[in-house]
């Protein structure tokens, strides 16, 4: 409990800081050029939002009046058309060149509108004119960086604890780590896909349960180099459900594919319209989508509650003064934390029901006909 009221604490101390310079900062706005450029700089909450759960070129750490503190990532681009850029196609610089996507660069720049918003366009005459190849170190990819260097760290330091204990009971991480190992391997591989076939599942299955719930766990520490949304960014759950759709489609056996071309079912449900086996080759591909989804939508649906309640801070300090910014904080940064708490529960039940799908999927590939 105490290390609970002292988060709470510490998160209040936070919104009133970022509350206290907001609202300097917009004073000073309307004492310098009045109440209609006061109006014109108010806070805008679906930009907040967005901003704080999509994908970005930098690492935006905190805001100080007008001063944005963040860490620049690489930019890695190929042009598509290198002769806006003297024939050079290959380009490799810091994000920061843009300066927070205000200025373009060698031909580049971030995009602030229509349908290539927060992307990076090529340039000719100031006008964008197309998007080049672009393999940049994001936000995204770099705080995935990071969950697998973690992920190594526990794995190699359990791996190295179990070797040397062997045969005497396991103490520190390797007490926290195989326990988990073992309910994966014994609860969830072994009745899903069978005695005989679960072994060569178990390593996918665990990569994958730990990657997401690290993942997860760290998407909601505020503090640099954490707090990157990697499970809620639809790209990294769309490649974990297509590892998911690969193995299940290796590893489908004989009878696995002869349910989804011929199934067993009254004839007058194959011939002359193939109704059956049309259900059962869309199942195939819904199966990896609706893995996609579910933990792409959980995952941000709690960061987007989180900023939303934020947000109501600025909001109200920006309609009726600072005296209502103060005392919407309060109710904010509680509903904030109870949010973040649920998280943590949400974070471990998307892992393992991730897992338990997939375990579910493989089974269903290479069982036997009876």
């Amino acid at each position: 409990m105490r290390r609970i009221a002292k988060g709470i604490l510490l998160l209040l101390a936070l919104a009133a800081i970022n509350f206290t310079n907001i609202s300097a900062q917009n004073h000073n706005e309307s004492g310098e050029h009045g109440q209609q450029a006061h109006k014109g700089n108010a806070f805008e909450a679906g930009k907040f939002v967005i901003e704080h759960v999509s994908d970005s070129y930098d690492w935006h750490i905190l805001t100080i009046g007008e001063t944005q503190v963040s860490v620049p990532l690489p930019v890695i681009l190929y042009s598509s058309r290198p002769e806006l850029h003297g024939g050079q196609r290959f380009f490799v610089f810091m994000s920061s060149k843009f300066h927070h996507g205000h200025t373009e660069y060698k031909g580049f720049r971030i995009s602030q509108s229509g349908k290539n918003e927060g992307k990076i366009v090529e340039l000719e005459d100031g006008n964008e004119v197309g998007k080049p190849f672009d393999v940049s170190i994001t936000k995204t990819i770099a705080g995935v960086i990071v969950s697998v260097i973690i992920l190594l760290l526990i794995a190699m330091s359990v791996a190295k604890s179990a070797k040397k204990r062997r045969g005497v009971a396991p103490t520190g991480l390797q007490n926290l780590i195989e326990p988990v190992i073992i309910f994966i391997r014994d609860e969830v591989a072994k009745p899903a896909i069978g005695e005989k076939k679960f072994e060569k599942f178990v390593p996918f299955l665990l990569t994958v349960f730990f990657f997401i719930l690290i993942n997860n766990l760290l998407g909601l520490i505020p503090i640099f180099p954490f707090g990157a949304n990697v499970t809620g960014n639809i790209g990294v759950t769309m490649v974990l459900a297509l590892f998911t759709f690969i193995l299940t489609t290796i590893n489908g056996n004989k009878h696995y594919w002869k349910e989804i071309y011929n199934p067993d079912v009254p004839w007058w449900l194959k011939f002359p319209i193939p109704l059956m086996p049309i259900v059962e080759l869309s199942g195939v591909i819904t199966k990896p989508f609706v893995l996609m989804i579910r933990l792409f939508a959980n995952m941000m649906a709690g960061h987007l509650v989180i900023a939303v309640f934020v947000s109501l801070i600025f909001i109200f300090a920006s309609l009726m003064g600072p005296a209502a910014g103060v005392a919407t904080s309060v109710v904010s940064v509680a509903f904030s934390v109870f949010i973040v708490l649920l998280d943590v529960l949400v974070s471990f039940i998307q892992a393992y029901v991730f897992t338990l799908l997939s375990a579910l999927y493989f089974g269903m590939a290479t069982e036997e006909h009876h």
